[in-house]
């Protein structure tokens, strides 16, 4: 009985007025199964694998179609990706030196297909880690313990320089590349900061003495042209200049003077200046 039923559902579906819907479900149900088209996400690229052979076509942002069971399509991420990296290395001056570093990349998208070919999708493991590791170690041996912490800009420039060299070649670009550290041993360490002091306390002393020496030549520049004004000064004077200042200080004596003669008289008196010469002569 249950077996009919189904059978007269079929029927209906299949000979009646339903006909229509039916198989537009049907072929909805397929579409969803064997799903003809694939999305490309934003900062994304499409490889196209037709029966697993990577073809030279890279799908773009947006919606593409596909054939079904023929060709599958694989999602690569063609944003920028930061990446922090430890290595141990050593410098010129056989230093031990642990550096951590900083790498900004991207894979370029119109060769995405040719990095999943050659690499894969791994391609952080397999290619960005050993060449940090190995540049780092190449460029820190070409500096001094101590250049690499006075020269820190051009050896951060010269590792990038080298990473964007080597990742180039496998499609993958460097957009940023930044030394995050340097470390040293505490030996190392302790001497170069009591290098720093050394340094420090001797340009104080250099500022010391050189100012101590400026005040001295001042001291002297002073003395010197003191003693010169004095000299011109007893070169000037003369019997004439002494007495015009003899005069003038009779005269000073004169004005001061409030017409009223001393009371008191005896050796210990003090004479009126200047009246016994002008009588005398």
């Amino acid at each position: 009985m249950a077996s009919n039923d189904l059978d007269a559902i079929i029927y209906k579906l299949t000979k009646g007025p339903w006909r229509k819907y039916f198989f537009l479900a049907i072929i909805f149900l397929l579409l969803l199964i064997i799903k003809p088209w694939v999305q490309i996400g934003a900062g994304e690229r499409g490889i196209v694998l037709n029966f697993g052979a990577v073809q030279d076509k890279v799908l773009d942002e947006g919606m593409h179609m596909r054939v079904p069971l023929m060709q599958e399509v694989i999602i690569m991420d063609v944003k920028i990706h930061k990446v922090v990296t430890d290595a141990a290395s050593a410098s010129s001056d056989l230093q031990d030196v642990a550096l951590s570093v900083a790498l900004n990349y991207h894979i370029i998208p119109d060769k995405a297909n040719i990095v999943y070919q050659s690499i894969g999708v791994e391609f952080k493991e397999r290619i960005i880690d050993p060449a940090i590791q190995e540049v780092m170690k190449a460029v820190s041996a070409r500096y001094s313990a101590e250049e690499l912490i006075t020269k820190r800009p051009a050896v951060s420039a010269e590792m990038q320089e080298a990473l964007k060299a080597r990742l180039l070649i496998n499609n993958i670009a460097v957009d940023a590349f930044s030394i995050v550290s340097f470390n040293f041993s505490k030996i190392f360490t302790d001497a170069i900061e009591a290098k720093q002091t050394a340094e420090q306390n001797a340009l104080k002393a250099k500022r010391d003495l050189d100012r101590i020496r400026v005040e001295a030549e001042q001291t002297i520049a002073a003395a010197t042209a003191e003693a010169e004004a004095l000299r011109l000064q007893k070169m000037n004077i003369s019997p004439d200049l002494i007495e015009l200042r003899r005069i003038e200080a009779n005269l000073k004596a004169i004005e001061k003077w409030n017409g009223v003669l001393p009371e008191v008289t005896g050796a210990g008196a003090v004479p009126f200046i200047g009246v016994g010469d002008s009588k005398m002569k």
